[in-house]
């Protein structure tokens, strides 16, 4: 699967008013998902619900990390429900009701990757590469890393 490549573009304040005016609490989280609605575009995305999404993570154990959690969903939502990394980031951000940079934080700074890099790691062929990480990070909870993946 190929990440969906992102660019930064810069708008009037026309139509940034625009953008906040149409945007629809926890389910806009980017200006990109605003204009996707009103922009006559085909969209191979998955439209996931917050209580799908719920259904499609495994239970945890308590004693189980925050950071390895919000990682392994992220990861969840990106292989089984086809979500790019940064949808799939901000979906487990507004679950956890916490900012999309503090789940970026938990996979980037923690592992010691920039946010291309988790994305090549995400690619089915690197998946192996992205669960010794996880194992190498979060040892004592290697089971529940090997059977995420």
């Amino acid at each position: 699967m190929n990440p969906i490549r992102m660019y930064q573009i810069e708008v009037d304040e026309e139509v940034h008013n625009f953008l906040k005016q149409h945007a629809e609490p926890f389910i806009d989280t980017t200006p990109n998902s605003v204009l996707r609605r009103y922009l006559p575009l085909k969209s191979d995305k998955v439209e996931v619900k917050d209580s799908d999404v719920k259904k499609v993570f495994p239970e945890f154990p308590e004693s189980v990390p925050n950071a390895l959690a919000e990682i392994l969903e992220m990861i969840i939502l990106v292989k089984k429900e086809g979500l790019s990394r940064v949808e799939a980031t901000h979906t487990v951000a507004e679950l956890r009701r916490i900012t999309p940079q503090a789940v970026i934080d938990k996979y980037t700074r923690q592992l010691g990757k920039k946010a291309y890099e988790i994305d090549e790691l995400l690619m089915t062929s690197n998946m192996n590469e992205f669960k010794a990480l996880l194992i190498e990070r979060f040892p004592y909870h290697h089971k529940v890393v090997e059977s995420t993946f």
